[in-house]
């Protein structure tokens, strides 16, 4: 500290070498206390040992109820001391797409498009469609409609679809939930459908 160096160096007083840098009398006397945190540690702790997936304010919710009166911001401070913070879960990336144009199909059953749609009914009871076009003559080859369309269903549905029409080649879809899982992907490998996502 440039006070206590003034006083050594210059044999000066407390009070001019604290005027001579710009510092008050408080701030030179200033101890710092630290905080004694074991029982925040303990609680935290023992919080986390029984619910090993619980984030921040979880845990703080929990403490509040245990009646501890703490600050948040304290509590968050241990918190991140004692690396409790949970690893956050990125979205998973969506496979790179090829940049050509799409191209119109020479035969049927060579490019198929499918999109799901919603609506609801009268009672304002709501639904899905999963509709299927061939891409050759643009002919709409079926339309499955339910209150929830799983991707275990659309492959269902697909095969059934399949029966009639054939396999095509290749099926032109959006990024959506049911086109990017393991059981669509799955699926077209095992009757190798190329999957042109768009």
């Amino acid at each position: 500290m440039w006070a206590q160096q003034l006083q050594q160096n210059h044999s000066v007083t407390i009070a001019m070498s604290c005027a001579i840098v710009g510092l008050s009398r408080c701030a030179y006397y200033y101890q710092a206390k630290l905080q004694d945190d074991s029982a925040i540690v303990s609680v935290l702790n023992a919080i986390t040992d029984r619910h090993l997936r619980w984030g921040f304010p979880k845990c703080f919710n929990r403490i509040r109820k245990l009646g501890y009166q703490w600050n948040h911001k304290r509590v968050y401070r241990v918190y991140c001391e004692l690396k409790l913070n949970l690893r956050v879960k990125r979205k998973k990336r969506i496979p790179p797409r090829c940049s050509e144009r799409l191209l119109v199909p020479n035969k049927q059953s060579d490019c198929w498009s499918m999109d799901f749609m919603s609506g609801s009914s009268r009672n304002q009871r709501r639904f899905r469609t999963f509709n299927v076009i061939d891409d050759f003559n643009r002919e709409a080859l079926g339309i499955d409609i339910a209150v929830s369309l799983p991707a275990g269903r659309v492959t269902r549905y697909l095969d059934k679809l399949a029966e009639y029409h054939g396999y095509p080649l290749k099926i032109r879809v959006d990024n959506g939930p049911e086109f990017t899982g393991k059981t669509f992907i799955n699926w077209a490998k095992s009757h190798d459908i190329a999957i042109d996502y768009i």
